[in-house]
């Protein structure tokens, strides 16, 4: 099958809105909640986003993701990009080994335990289970399952918003053990360590581990340095933004007492979504979504893109955009590709410990897109669907002076890249599912066991030394 029929094309123009399928697996028990009636918060709106800008406002939205990568995808498949060319021939190849990678792992009957993508597993690295311990810990000092979930939202939001790729070079050792861990797996676990040692609460006394919005702000870089085991020697990528961006997080979360509280606790909104809820065990990810935004949107670095004065996060101009529009400013609304990743990524996350601790479900989870970072999308660059034209190529290699390209994470040919991502791992949701002979995956699932961790397997393969992307990012810190 190619990616050029009917369905494949049908499916690339609306979108997973319309195509979305679930995997049934049994509901875990739902905990016990109050109804609360009349509820005030069933229906909310967060105040920042309601009032802005209307074109900010659709920039900021995860339907606007989608919907700009399929004008990229059209664009590519009419010969049309700026950076890269497409060859769609090669997608049975990517289709065939991300299946393998599936089944390995998986099959033949246990799809139906592959987790959803989310930072949970990472803490996991090693098969220890460090969340399931530490869950049992807190139940043996009488926590409830709210409060368990609380501590379980304030130590993955501080663990993802410091997921960004740490180089090639950075290795952490747990404390106490001889196991020795890198990249996301070891910023997860660096990040436990350092949430159990209070690293990101006001008060350093006592045993009750959590994270508030004091503690965030009063954060420095030589703290977080030290807890990620960063020295001349063990070099970490963009500490300093890492540290700066839990201090915004910490002036935010205080600034939004009504939902996190006066002690600008990320766990409070436990609470929020809860009480949103009312008598439904169900909570709505387009709602969860907005709070997120107006949370994190004024924590991003303030050089990143604003339209008509509004700063808009992961969203970037992209050429292909302006050309497609007829546009003669670059900058206008419709020429920006938003990704929302690292929120994108929070929310996979966050969603997890609400559905497995609490019971609760969620609604609109479709609406969610892949992740468009340099594992799902270097799996497509290396197995040669997406090729870099001369100009980019050599540009790249002439910045990088050695045999893998290099690009700013705002270069137009990392935007182009991280667009067509999205659009692929569209087409490949399908593909994947027809190879699976009726197993029925959601796309956090497809994300987990297949794209994501297929990038990290074919980067292993093709670069042994270093792993890394076969297109590197020069980060920051705070994008991928």
């Amino acid at each position: 099958m190619t990616v050029r029929n009917q369905e494949m094309t049908w499916y690339m123009e609306f979108g997973l809105r319309h195509h979305v399928i679930f995997q049934n697996t049994p509901r875990e028990p739902r905990a016990v909640v109050r109804s609360i009636p009349n509820d005030p918060y069933r229906h909310f709106h967060i105040t920042r986003i309601a009032q802005m800008d209307p074109e900010a406002k659709y920039l900021l939205s995860l339907r606007a993701i989608r919907e700009r990568a399929i004008t990229v995808g059209d664009a590519a498949r009419a010969g049309r990009l700026n950076h890269f060319d497409l060859h769609e021939d090669r997608m049975d190849a990517v289709a065939d080994f991300v299946s393998s990678i599936i089944n390995r792992d998986f099959g033949p009957d246990k799809f139906d335990t592959i987790p959803p993508h989310g930072r949970w597993q990472h803490f996991d690295v090693g098969n220890v289970p460090r969340i399931e311990n530490i869950i049992q810990d807190w139940k043996n000092e009488k926590c409830d399952d709210l409060e368990v979930t609380r501590r379980l939202i304030d130590l993955f939001f501080v663990s993802v918003l410091l997921d960004a790729g740490a180089g090639d070079q950075w290795r952490y050792i747990e404390p106490g053990t001889d196991r020795v861990y890198e990249r996301s797996e070891g910023l997860a676990v660096s990040s436990l360590y350092m949430f159990k040692a209070l690293a990101f609460a006001a008060e350093k006394v006592g045993r009750t581990p959590l994270v508030d919005g004091r503690g965030l702000e009063q954060l420095s870089t030589e703290a977080l340095a030290e807890g990620f085991q960063v020295s001349q020697s063990n070099p970490m990528l963009g500490v300093d933004s890492r540290a700066a961006l839990l201090r915004g997080l910490g002036k935010s979360l205080l600034s939004n007492p009504d939902i996190f509280g006066d002690q600008g606790r990320p766990g409070n909104l436990v609470d929020f979504m809860v009480k949103s809820a009312g008598k439904s065990s169900e909570l709505d990810i387009l709602a969860f979504w907005d709070i997120l935004q107006n949370l994190l949107i004024p924590v991003w670095p303030k050089d990143r893109t604003t339209v008509n004065g509004h700063p808009i996060g992961d969203a970037w101009p992209l050429g292909i955009l302006q050309k497609q529009s007829g546009s003669h400013d670059g900058h206008r609304s419709e020429c920006i590709q938003p990704f929302h990743k690292l929120t994108q990524w929070l929310t996979y996350s966050l969603m997890v410990p609400f559905r497995r601790v609490l019971g609760l479900q969620w609604t609109n989870a479709e609406s969610l897109t892949a992740l468009a970072e340099y594992r799902n999308g270097g799996l497509f660059v290396d197995f040669g669907v997406l090729t870099l034209k001369k100009e980019a190529l050599d540009r790249g290699l002439k910045a990088s002076g050695s045999e893998l390209p290099q690009f700013e994470a705002d270069d137009d040919v990392i935007v182009e890249w991280r667009a067509m991502t999205l659009v692929l791992i569209d087409t490949l949701y399908s593909m994947i599912l027809s190879r699976l002979d009726g197993v029925r995956l959601t796309m956090a699932q497809l994300l987990e066991a297949g794209t994501w961790k297929s990038g990290r397997e074919i980067a292993a393969q093709r670069r042994p030394t270093t792993k890394s992307s076969p297109i590197v990012v020069k980060s920051d810190g705070t994008i991928f």
